[in-house]
């Protein structure tokens, strides 16, 4: 038997699951579950998903997590999109979410859930050379991406989707010609920004994945169109059958299931907006998605997850003008402290150890990133920037993550006081503001004889020891430091500084 793998899609319409197994070096699909949840209809006026919302993506996740039973953490990746990107009260979801799935459920960017869409079209295509235009649109948002082959060039996610457009534009479920214009005219005011990245002349063939092309695409081929693709001419003879059936309740086509009435409207208006705006054609049906880029993502291997994240990282500093020596040197420091502080490598838990010694050298890289920004303040611009940076390869807790450590490696603990109350975060910072004070100079400090070792019996206690004389041969770092202690001593934890 192969190696089993699952991916988990929480879209604004439907929830996916994919299980399969990898054979002779292919994933071939076992087992598909889908369930049309809407939780992209289930957010309120405020941005927060109704309680009616909540229960149904409960629901359905009680129903994939018993399905995944047995599954190992490495064996599965689900991720959530747009709707959880919007909603205010997304932690609540999440929390119990996370519980009853059984693993945890990452939110990703939308040029994140781009790149991933592309890499799950490019999987299931032929391998060749050709430029390519990939259209997702969704519940309640459009991922438009270029690429050429495997390589995904231009990615990009506007605020447009079938549910979002349904509701607004087309709120009765009544079909009129007044209410089609206008909800053609409002997509293309949102995706008209796409017209000069995705210009005709910049791709050969388009396609379109996910769940409104493959429903209009369904429809088609069942009225006797050709197969696999979307046409001008098809899209005209659709929004003829809606214009004249006048409302959902009443339209009756052959191919059309009871779950995509309510939504066509505005799925077919966003369609005809994108013809419009990029001169397409035709638009080609994918058999791969956003589930298949989170299965390519688990072939991959984690050493090609963290090497996209690096090339991210690489990429912000670069973008702000980072001193990437000096943050190079934080993170030679703050790495030997935090292995100082975690044990030897090997030992129970060594994996997830060092999960976390790569994202603690990622926020040395990054911690000045908010610098050019304001010299005094520039750890508070920098967790901005990486709480609301497109960061290809990242969840949006991960880069949380970041930020929380970049907003905390200096000044007073109290504003992530509630952040401290998880002991790998604190390790993590602990070590990254010693690091940065050891380094104040901007030369590499010297660590001879230097020591980080967790004290007492509450597991809270942190103590630092240095070398005799250290503290004569550097003097404004020991006052640094004994400084450092007295802030700690203000949380639930403690850092004992001896001989420095």
């Amino acid at each position: 038997m192969g190696t089993r793998l699952a991916a988990v899609d929480l879209g604004s319409n439907s929830f996916r699951l994919e299980i399969g197994r990898i054979e002779h070096g292919a994933f071939q699909r076992t087992e598909y579950l889908k369930e049309t949840v809407r939780q992209g209809g289930g957010l309120d006026e405020e941005r927060n998903l109704t309680a009616t919302a909540m229960q149904n993506g409960w629901d359905c996740l009680a129903r994939f997590g018993e399905r995944l039973a047995g599954f190992q953490p490495s064996e599965v990746r689900a991720v959530a999109t747009q709707t959880l990107r919007e909603a205010r009260n997304r932690d609540a979801f999440l929390q119990r979410a996370n519980a009853i799935l059984g693993f945890p459920i990452n939110v990703i960017s939308g040029r994140e859930e781009a790149r991933l869409i592309y890499q799950g079209v490019a999987q299931m295509l032929p391998h060749s050379d050709e430029r390519r235009v990939v259209i997702d649109i969704g519940g309640r948002s459009t991922e438009l991406i270029l690429g050429k082959g495997p390589t995904p060039v231009v990615m990009e996610s506007f605020r447009v989707g079938s549910i979002a457009w349904s509701t607004r534009y087309f709120p009765d479920n009544q079909f009129t010609k007044k209410s089609f214009s206008i909800a053609e005219i409002a997509a293309k005011a949102v995706l008209d920004e796409a017209l000069d990245a995705y210009h005709p002349s910049l791709w050969d063939t388009a396609y379109g994945s996910a769940g409104t092309v493959s429903a209009i695409a369904d429809v088609l081929v069942a009225c006797g169109w050709p197969a696999g693709t979307v046409t001008q001419e098809g899209l005209d003879w659709l929004m003829d059958k809606l214009l004249s059936a006048q409302s959902a309740d009443r339209l009756k086509l052959p191919g059309m299931r009871e779950d995509r009435k309510a939504i066509i409207g505005g799925g077919i208006s966003i369609v005809r907006a994108l013809f419009s705006l990029l001169g397409i054609k035709t638009l080609h049906q994918a058999a791969g998605g956003l589930r298949h880029g989170l299965i390519c993502d688990l072939l991959g291997a984690s050493s090609q997850d963290d090497d996209l994240m690096a090339k991210t990282v690489q990429r912000l500093a670069g973008k702000f003008g980072v001193d990437a020596i000096h943050g190079e040197r934080v993170g030679k420091v703050a790495a030997q402290l935090f292995g100082q502080l975690m044990g030897t490598p090997g030992a129970p838990g060594s994996e997830q150890v060092s999960r976390h010694l790569r994202k603690l050298k990622w926020a040395a890289q990054l911690h000045e990133i908010g610098s050019h920004i304001s010299h005094s303040d520039y750890h508070k611009h920098g967790a901005y920037i990486l709480d609301h940076a497109d960061a290809m390869g990242f969840s949006l807790s991960e880069m949380h993550r970041l930020s929380l450590l970049v907003l905390g490696h200096r000044g007073k603990l109290r504003k992530i006081e509630a952040a401290l109350e998880e002991p790998d975060l604190a390790h993590q910072l602990v070590t990254l503001r010693l690091a940065v004070i050891l380094s104040h100079a901007r030369r590499d400090p010297d660590l001879a004889g230097m020591t980080l070792s967790r004290t007492g019996t509450t597991g809270r206690g942190m103590q630092l020891r240095c070398r005799n004389g250290w503290a004569e041969a550097f003097p404004q770092s020991a006052y640094l430091l004994r400084e450092e202690a007295q802030a700690w001593q203000k949380t639930p934890w403690s850092l004992e500084v001896i001989g420095c």
